[in-house]
């Protein structure tokens, strides 16, 4: 029987390995996606990769490219959000920021959700390539 070294498990490639963030990037991060929320539609495009996939509870499901613009419109523009249980996770070029989401609109009732968004820097921008919510109810 052979036995494994934890070094031996593990392959040494760049998906093994994490990193962090400085905390002026980290702080720029979660300004980008706090303004995801609040800010509307045209911000959240700005900050989104043009083949970005997101993912919304039912409906509208799973979304990529184009599809996002008309249903992001609904999802965008709270008044106000409170990011709770904020993570950091970086690998390479790319961060991942999970957190729960409490989004208040006028008229909406409260939106409560855990939340995932993907964030890839490209040429010294961060750009979101993915965003995921998974409703609390």
């Amino acid at each position: 029987m052979t036995v494994l070294t934890e070094t031996e498990r593990t392959p040494g490639h760049a998906a093994h390995e994490s990193g962090t963030l400085s905390p002026r990037e980290q702080g720029v991060l979660w300004d980008m996606e706090e303004q995801f929320w609040t800010s509307g539609d045209d911000s959240a495009r700005a900050t989104t990769a043009t083949n970005a996939v997101m993912v919304f509870p039912y409906p509208p499901g799973i979304l990529q490219g184009d599809q996002i613009w008309p249903h992001l419109r609904e999802r965008t523009g709270w008044r106000s959000v409170v990011m709770a249980e904020r993570r950091v996770t970086r690998c390479g070029d790319i961060a991942i920021l999970t957190y729960r989401i409490s989004a208040e609109k006028t008229d909406v009732p409260i939106y409560k959700a855990l939340c995932a968004s993907t964030y890839l820097v490209d040429d010294d921008k961060w750009l979101r390539i993915s965003h995921q919510q998974t409703a609390v109810t």
